[in-house]
C-alpha cells in the first residue's frame, strides 16, 4: 500500500520578523518565514535554512511520512526530535522544500518581533471579538445556580464556541476554588483557573479567567467563563446545546 503524503493545506510568506530560542541563543532568526496551515487550523512557521543555525541541527537517520528529523544540539544538551524539514514536497509546495520546522514545545521561547508569543502563532485569518450584551445568562451546575447576568460578555472566537464571561459580582463565588492550574492561549493570554464544588462533588477547573489578558483582549480582564461544554447555559431563558470540542 502507497503511504499516504503528509501535506499543508495552504501556506503563505510572512512579513513578520520571527525568532526562536534554545538555551541562550536563536536557533531561527527569520525576517521572510512561511505561515503554514496543516489539516488543522493551528498554524506553524517554517523558516528558510539560511535563516536557521543548521550546524545545531543533526539529522536523527530517520523519517517520518515525507519528513526527515533532526535533533538540536545547544548548549551541550541535546534535544531529540526537536525539528523536521519535508523531504518530498508536492510541486505547489516547493518553496517549503529547504525550510526547517521547530517543534513548539520543545523551544524555550518564540517571538514576533519584540513579543514573546505562547502555544502557536496567531493566525491572521482568526477574529476575536469580544461584545458587551444585555442577554440573560444562567449557568446551572447539577441544577444549582451558580451564576445569572443580564451584562455578560460574549467572545466570538473563529473555529471555537461562542464564550460566555460574567462578572465575579454576578456569580456565586462562595461554590468555587482557585486552583494551581494554568493555560496559555496565544490570542488572549494566561488563564487562571476554578473548581466548583455542588453537595460532595467538586467540577475540576470548570471556570476560567484572564486576571492580565494581552492588549489585544482588554474587555475579559478578571470576568469568569465556565465550560460550555461541561455546565448548563441558559442565554434568555433557552438551554444551549454542549458544544462538542477538544475540552468536552
Amino acid at each position: 500500500m502507497t503511504e499516504k503524503k503528509e501535506k499543508p493545506v495552504k501556506w503563505q510568506p510572512s512579513e513578520r520578523w520571527v525568532r526562536v530560542k534554545v538555551g541562550d541563543e536563536f536557533v531561527a532568526d527569520s525576517i521572510r518565514p512561511y505561515l503554514v496551515w496543516d489539516k488543522s487550523h493551528i498554524p506553524q512557521y517554517f523558516f528558510p535554512r539560511e535563516d536557521v543555525q543548521m550546524e545545531r541541527l543533526v539529522a536523527t537517520g530517520r523519517s517520518r511520512g515525507e519528513r526527515t528529523l533532526y535533533h538540536i544540539h545547544s548548549d551541550g544538551q541535546v534535544i531529540e526530535n526537536a525539528a523536521w524539514s519535508y523531504t518530498s514536497p508536492l510541486p505547489e509546495h516547493e518553496p517549503l522544500r529547504d525550510t526547517i520546522v521547530f517543534r513548539w514545545g520543545k523551544m524555550d521561547a518564540w517571538f514576533e518581533e519584540d513579543e514573546q508569543i505562547f502555544v502557536h502563532p496567531r493566525d491572521p485569518y482568526t477574529r476575536v471579538d469580544t461584545i458587551p450584551s444585555s442577554r440573560h445568562v444562567r449557568v446551572e451546575i447539577d441544577g444549582v445556580t451558580v451564576a445569572d447576568t443580564i451584562r455578560p460578555y460574549l467572545l466570538f472566537e473563529t473555529w471555537s464556541p461562542t464564550r460566555y464571561y460574567i462578572h465575579p459580582d454576578d456569580i456565586n463565588m462562595s461554590l468555587l476554588t482557585a486552583t494551581n492550574t494554568h493555560t496559555k492561549c496565544p490570542y488572549k493570554g494566561t488563564a487562571s483557573y476554578w473548581s466548583a464544588t455542588i453537595g460532595d462533588k467538586v467540577y475540576k477547573d470548570i471556570v476560567w479567567s484572564y486576571p492580565d489578558p494581552i492588549p489585544e483582549t482588554p474587555k475579559i480582564k478578571g470576568l469568569l467563563c465556565f465550560f460550555n461544554e461541561k455546565v448548563d447555559l441558559y442565554v434568555d431563558g433557552v438551554l444551549q446545546e454542549r458544544p462538542l470540542t477538544s475540552w468536552s
